[in-house]
């Protein structure tokens, strides 16, 4: 066995913006959709799978608070049992080939209006500085986190303390990223290989795959708001990232730039990630009756996620 084989493995997760069920429920339907992908495209990865430490980076309470603020109201328990239902029919598509476009096609309620509105819009909202005040009214949790430093600073403690726990581990870590809670993770990933305050204990510390799940990073206005955005050379990008996975379902709004390499190719060009993935997918999850592309159960379970999850697995 060699010694990278030897080396514990690691599943972080951190989820993305709006109302989330509790950490345990949340985690637990996580791990079940992941693991239902293996065992559904790769069964003799299953063992292994039920080995690996898995947690999760969990902010949803402080997602709450805004919301609920903003007179939004959460039935915790309803959101759960739809999650489950979506899972349990997500469960039931046993060959993988048929997470394809007809099988998307066929879903109740489809539509792709928040994509091409967010597609069309991007570019002229981001060209006369509206595109933030828009997305704040959209996603206010979102919001806080752009433009409160509190918030920012809380949630990405959250997933800082856990990602340094599995480095000082020394583990062979797989980040997995949901949404906004990529650009939590990017930010994270930034401080902890440039921050004069955590380079000296992390800056040579590596995350092995980085899975990115409908993913906004591709926003070229939000890319303006990350952190290491001003910098210039080696000092702009992440450094802690081996290799860097990104889905992105068809009409998910969230991630309406459905590719990322392009975006941070100069991260290959310094040498600061060994490569960038894109994958194109179709997200099957239907929520409360209807498509949801977005919805991070279908990505977990997806067919991409398993095989690069096998992959990985020794």
């Amino acid at each position: 066995m060699t010694e990278e084989e030897q080396q514990n493995r690691s599943i972080l997760l951190i989820h993305g913006r709006d109302f989330k069920p509790a950490a345990a429920a949340y985690l637990k339907l996580a791990a079940t959709a992941m693991r239902a992908g293996l065992e559904r495209d790769f069964p003799d990865c299953v063992e292994c799978f039920d080995q690996l430490s898995i947690d999760l980076a969990w902010y949803g309470d402080m997602n709450a608070d805004v919301l609920q603020r903003k007179g939004k109201t959460y039935d915790e328990s309803l959101d759960v049992g739809d999650r489950h239902n979506a899972l349990r029919a997500l469960r039931e598509i046993a060959p993988r080939k048929r997470f394809g476009i007809r099988a998307y096609d066929k879903l109740p309620g489809k539509s792709a209006l928040p994509e091409f509105f967010m597609d069309v819009s991007a570019p002229l909202l981001g060209a006369v500085g509206f595109r933030m005040p828009v997305l704040g009214k959209i996603a206010k949790d979102f919001a806080a986190y752009l433009n409160d430093l509190e918030f920012a600073e809380e949630a990405r403690r959250r997933l800082r303390e856990k990602l340094c726990a599995l480095m000082d581990r020394g583990d062979n870590i797989m980040l997995v990223t949901h949404g906004t809670g990529s650009v939590v993770a990017y930010d994270v990933l930034w401080e902890l290989s440039n921050d004069t305050e955590t380079y000296k204990d992390y800056g040579e510390h590596k995350v092995d795959q980085w899975l990115t799940l409908g993913s906004p990073l591709g926003d070229r206005t939000l890319q303006k708001r990350l952190l290491g955005a001003k910098e210039r050379d080696e000092n702009r990008f992440p450094s802690n990232v081996i290799s860097w996975h990104n889905l992105a379902a068809e009409d998910d709004y969230s991630c309406h730039d459905t590719t990322l390499a392009d975006d941070f190719k100069k991260m290959m060009v310094q040498k600061r990630v060994s490569a960038v993935h894109d994958y194109r997918i179709f997200n099957l999850a239907v929520r409360y009756g209807k498509s949801n592309p977005h919805s991070s159960i279908g990505y977990y379970i997806h067919p991409r996620l398993a095989k690069i999850l096998s992959d990985w697995l020794p």
